[in-house]
């Protein structure tokens, strides 16, 4: 995208040059503030210093200098993974700088000082995000006895700040690779009882709640 972006600007300078006008400069879009904040606050609950291992989620572990020993696991429902020579390691509730040492640990019986790496690929659990002019932006889970809604979900983290725009709430969804942009009206809902509205929140939604203008 740099190229083209590069290669447009390029051009411009050139056709401007030629027609002895003055160059315009090509910026390239910037990313809106809404969508910097988002990106923000999702990396605040997932810094890889602060999350918690838990069930499903899928790891992929190197071992420097063992290249045979590359894998990639997912955390059991027991919260463990099962990696050769160590056997079952539990991870579950650790952080990753913390699941690496535990595996490390178990590998030192067999190799001279290991060296362990894990990378998180894909999180397994069901949580959202609830981001934006929300009393206590959050990471929260679905429960697994019941389906979690937006007004639920925005409940649970304190409600709005008095500045919310309550009638533009935004709730993003991944659907096969593609991002979608779902508009949920919150005062219908409970000022006006349009409870269809307050639609079920789905595992990696982002709930967010932007400012009002006026």
């Amino acid at each position: 995208m740099k190229k083209i972006h590069f290669f447009i600007w390029s051009a411009a300078i050139l056709a401007a040059a030629c027609a002895g006008t003055p160059a315009r400069t090509y910026t390239p879009e910037q990313p809106s503030a809404a969508t910097m904040e988002i990106s923000q606050g999702i990396e605040q609950f997932r810094r890889a210093d602060a999350y918690l291992l838990q069930p499903g989620d899928l790891l992929e572990i190197k071992v420097f200098m063992e290249d045979d020993m590359e894998r990639t696991q997912r955390v059991s429902g027991g919260g463990a993974i099962t990696f050769p020579l160590a056997g079952n390691i539990k991870v579950a509730g650790l952080t990753v700088a913390q699941a690496e040492d535990r595996l490390s640990s178990a590998l030192k019986t067999y190799l001279k000082n290991p060296q362990v790496s894990m990378l998180i690929k894909e999180y397994g659990n069901k949580t959202v995000y609830v981001l934006g002019q929300v009393k206590k932006p959050a990471a929260i889970e679905i429960p697994p006895e019941k389906p979690l809604t937006v007004l639920e979900a925005i409940t649970s983290v304190g409600g709005f700040t008095e500045i919310a725009a309550t009638g533009k709430v935004r709730v993003l969804r991944m659907e096969n690779g593609v991002q979608r942009a779902l508009d949920v009206d919150v005062t219908q809902i409970t000022k006006q009882g349009n409870k269809s509205l307050d639609i079920a929140l789905q595992p990696g939604d982002v709930v967010f709640v932007p400012q009002s203008m006026f």
